[in-house]
């Protein structure tokens, strides 16, 4: 019997997607030619938006009590303070995660193997994707194991298997961008003094340094750019004599430390036929804003409820268009902005050099006293404010909710979204006409009380909003009109319930 969906590669995203896969009842296959989890990783951040996708998959709470709250980020320039921007509930009232988590990606990964073996998946490590074919019927891999070549069989095929994708590169997808000039350095180290719990990052001319805590070791990791004098194999040494005063540390112990490249760069397509790219695969970015793991832990579970759907039985082949054209919008959209940021920030020019040395320091002193700004700042990084206004899956406004949107989060209204399947909520009174077409759809309904906090969010008074497996909102119904919602069962015929 054919798998249904076969994942090539088993970091983040293509973890999180089998979990999302495997929760919803899809056979799936993940393999990786690894011998297990990364052992040297660089993501850190686990912004809010993915913490949000982790209570609705159920262990968000392990992961917040494995990481460690950054509370405030420390800047510097040549070598001294310059300016702090206070982080501790930059979020409040936004989502149930105010915060910036940093938790290392080789802990994140171990975590998610162990989610994924609770659902009975076990990931395929030493096996790599040596080829595959696809038709209408579906894909036929080659897999190679210790040695042995394996036929596999699947109904899809997604690859998740990072920057050097062997599935890109045999759909010929071209992976257009270009990579920085510097080369970067990534170690873990014990710091002598009190525990750090915040971030501290030094900028300057094709330059840049940043320190986090990392609870699970208590070390610190530091991440920053070689200096052009590096030895052509440098160590941590090449880079002490400098950093150490940059960030205002002194390094005792060092436990591992690795040298890479940066690159910006989007894949022409994530889709073609029957195979997907996603993560690293799809899009890479620089390391401005802690984006990257983020957005492929985004692709996963944009990708995952989908492909569910259309295995099942419960929508038309159509809503797989959905994924590229919802996710390449915004991996773009980053790409560019990531690089610009961090264009600017590393700057040798007269623009980099009053980014740094005024702007920032004057900067942060103000968002740190204004909530408003420190709430645009939140909405920025912790990826809250992506949407898919332009989706075939979107349409209507009701408030300042437009179809595509985020859900807003208002007291418990995300604890019904932990179903993984479609929901009409109601802040208010639901209509006769409403209450009768969703129990004719076999759509869960979900009415709260109007509040001033429902207000406050966005929300309007009786409106209805559908609300996707993704805890998006698809149609936003100012008078709870149901023509426009069979409008879009019909567009992608679509069944709410698996035992409709």
């Amino acid at each position: 019997m054919a798998t249904q969906v076969l994942i090539v590669g088993a970091g983040p995203t293509g973890l999180v997607l089998a979990i999302a896969l495997a929760r919803r009842g899809v056979d799936v296959r993940i393999i990786d030619h690894n011998s297990g989890p990364g052992q040297a990783s660089r993501a850190m951040a686990v912004h809010a938006r993915t913490l949000e996708f982790y209570r609705q998959l159920g262990f968000a709470d392990v992961v917040v009590d494995q990481g460690i709250q950054i509370e405030a980020i420390h800047l510097r320039e040549h070598g001294q303070d310059v300016g702090q921007l206070p982080l501790k509930d930059i979020g409040a009232g936004l989502s149930p995660y105010p915060f910036v988590l940093a938790f290392p990606q080789d802990d994140h990964e171990r975590l998610l193997v162990a989610q994924l073996q609770a659902d009975g998946v076990q990931v395929e490590w030493n096996t790599e994707l040596e080829s595959f074919t696809q038709d209408e019927w579906g894909v036929r891999a080659v897999l190679q194991h210790e040695g042995d070549r394996i036929a596999c069989s699947s109904i899809y095929l997604c690859g998740c298997d990072g920057a050097r994708s062997r599935v890109r590169d045999a759909l010929q997808l071209t992976f257009t961008g270009g990579t920085y000039d510097h080369l970067y350095y990534v170690a873990d180290v014990h710091t002598a003094g009190p525990s750090n719990h915040d971030l501290v990052a030094h900028l300057a001319a094709h330059s840049f340094a940043l320190m986090l805590p990392v609870r699970s070791r208590g070390m610190q990791r530091l991440i920053g750019i070689l200096p052009p004098d590096a030895p052509p194999d440098p160590d941590f040494e090449a880079v002490r004599p400098t950093l150490e005063p940059l960030l205002g540390i002194s390094v005792e112990q060092v436990n591992w430390f690795s040298t890479y490249r940066v690159h910006h760069r989007v894949a022409a397509r994530f889709r073609v036929g029957r195979c997907f790219i996603a993560g690293d695969a799809a899009h890479i970015h620089s390391p401005a804003g802690g984006q990257g793991m983020n957005t492929g832990i985004g692709d996963a579970v944009n990708l995952a409820w989908k492909l569910a759907h259309v295995l099942q039985d419960r929508a038309d082949v159509a809503l797989l268009d959905t994924y590229e054209a919802e996710r390449i919008v915004f991996a773009r959209k980053l790409v560019a902005t990531t690089d610009r940021a961090f264009q600017m920030m590393v700057s040798q020019g007269a623009g980099g050099q009053l980014l740094r040395e005024w702007l920032l320091p004057h900067l942060f002193p103000v968002l740190s006293g204004f909530g408003a700004a420190r709430r645009t700042l939140f909405k920025s990084l912790s990826q809250i404010m992506i949407h898919y206004p332009d989706s075939p899956l979107s349409g209507g406004r009701a408030g300042d909710i437009i179809g595509g949107d985020r859900l807003p989060w208002v007291a418990d209204n995300f604890r019904p979204l932990q179903s993984l399947d479609w929901q009409l909520h109601v802040y208010g009174q639901a209509t006769p006409q409403l209450t009768a077409a969703a129990q004719a759809l076999h759509l869960p309904l979900h009415a709260w009380p109007w509040t001033e906090a429902a207000a406050h969010a966005g929300l309007l008074e009786d409106a209805a909003y559908l609300v996707r497996p993704d805890m998006h909102v698809a149609l936003a119904l100012p008078r709870q009109e149901t023509d426009a919602l069979q409008a879009l069962v019909a567009r992608f015929q679509l069944r709410f319930s698996s035992d409709s």
